[in-house]
């Protein structure tokens, strides 16, 4: 493995979290898990389409304390079994004409759900694939969290940009091969890791960080590139890698 100029990399930014576009259509989808008011205001504002999963609109609703402030943040869909949103929840966006969906197949989480309605999306309007921001998925229930860490892990063979946020932290897959991650200092902290979940082992090759890899080996019943630092004045990263593996990072607070 080398680092070269391959036009093959994957080149990967987080400006969505400053409430910026990052060129391509963002699709956010809120899942049942605690965010801040500003981190939702941020994804919110790059994302032109916006989802909540079942119990997520539970968490929106809950964000603001007036209708009045509701009413600027309502979602384009909400769907899943709704086993968890509230009745008053739900009719208050059904009143806003919000599109509440029940699907009660058990095959399916609540967030597969709102992926799929976005794919369908895509189909129907023949648009370009949307990049998935899902606000929340990385703490709480740990089987939420494997749930998330599967998932995303097998979405990167049919979409091209997923990633998972929480106000402490940002994660996605990177794919088998070579991948270069814009760093913004002013966003994420220092703290990062490399993590081979899923697999049983990966080669890794890494630039940039203060402890880099050269061929390195890692796996669960190995070496871990855990608590890995940024290294302030580096604003790229590289990494290679022979399987797929999650990378995260932590966020600073948003202000």
């Amino acid at each position: 493995m080398s680092n070269s100029n391959s036009s093959l990399k994957s080149r990967w930014n987080v400006e969505f979290l400053r409430g910026h576009g990052t060129g391509r259509q963002l699709a956010l989808i809120i899942l049942n898990q605690p965010f801040s008011e500003l981190l939702l205001s941020n994804l919110w504002k790059a994302a032109q389409w916006h989802c909540c999963a079942d119990g997520g609109a539970n968490r929106l609703y809950d964000t603001f304390q007036r209708d009045e402030d509701r009413k600027n943040y309502l979602p384009n869909l909400i769907k899943g079994d709704l086993d968890s949103i509230r009745p008053e929840v739900r009719r208050f966006y059904e009143r806003q004409e919000v599109n509440v969906i029940e699907d009660d197949d058990q095959n399916s989480t609540d967030l597969m759900k709102c992926v799929h309605a976005l794919q369908e999306k895509e189909v129907n309007e023949s648009s370009a694939q949307y990049h998935i921001i899902l606000l929340g998925g990385l703490s709480g229930r740990l089987d939420h969290t494997v749930h998330t860490l599967s998932y995303l892990h097998k979405l990167r063979k049919i979409r091209e940009q997923v990633f998972a946020v929480t106000d402490e932290n940002i994660g996605w897959v990177l794919d088998r091969g070579e991948h270069e991650i814009q760093i913004d200092h002013d966003l994420l902290g220092k703290t990062c890791g490399l993590l081979p979940v899923g697999i049983d082992q990966t080669i890794l090759s890494t630039s940039g960080f203060r402890w880099n890899l050269t061929n390195q080996m890692s796996s669960f019943e190995g070496l871990m590139s855990t608590s890995n630092h940024l290294v302030r004045g580096e604003n790229l990263v590289w990494v290679e890698t022979s399987q797929p593996i999650w990378w995260t990072v932590e966020l600073k607070h948003l202000h």
